[in-house]
């Protein structure tokens, strides 16, 4: 199994956007109303706000390749990146998503491994993420790997409010 990790450029932009929109439209489609949804990609993954966030000192992207082939991304917020105020001490994984054809052959938890590390090598003691609440399989996921929910907060979906619980681990 060739696994391997790269961080992204303002020159993957275009890649970025395409893996941001797949793998959210996989995700998600099928619980909320298209009109929400393009609101939502529109918002959140044109490319002026990609280049934006890439620019963004306290937050990196990176590329998750399985077999020479993009399968998904991953961002990390430190410091005022952050969509929370959690603290110098916290990272946030703002962003884990793996294309459904890649997903459950250990590729997510290489990527929050690999969000561990980069909070451990910035001197980090928590690591912390919002998941939609109605997500199960993530959630599941999250508290198998040492997450526990800490609070939540609000996710708007085009003009829906959503509830993202905020789950956190403890780096030892």
């Amino acid at each position: 199994m060739t696994i391997s990790i790269k961080k992204c450029t303002h020159e993957d932009v275009q890649i970025l956007q395409k893996i941001s929109y797949d793998t959210f439209n996989e995700t998600f489609k099928h619980q909320n109303s298209p009109e929400n949804m393009n609101a939502y990609l529109e918002k959140a993954f044109n490319i002026d706000q990609l280049e934006k966030e890439l620019a963004n000192g306290s937050s990196q992207f990176f590329f998750l390749y399985f077999h020479n082939d993009v399968a998904g991304y991953l961002k990390v917020n430190t410091e005022d990146a952050q969509s929370e105020k959690m603290g110098k001490e916290s990272l946030e994984v703002e962003r884990i998503y793996i294309k459904s054809h890649f997903q459950k052959l250990g590729l997510g938890k290489y990527l929050l491994n690999k969000a561990q590390d980069i909070a451990r090598a910035h001197g980090k003691t928590n690591i912390w993420l919002g998941v939609w609440e109605k997500n199960e399989n993530a959630i599941a996921f999250y508290k198998k790997l040492g997450f526990v929910q800490t609070g939540a907060h609000s996710f708007y979906m085009g003009d829906e409010e959503q509830t993202d619980f905020i789950m956190t681990k403890t780096l030892i």
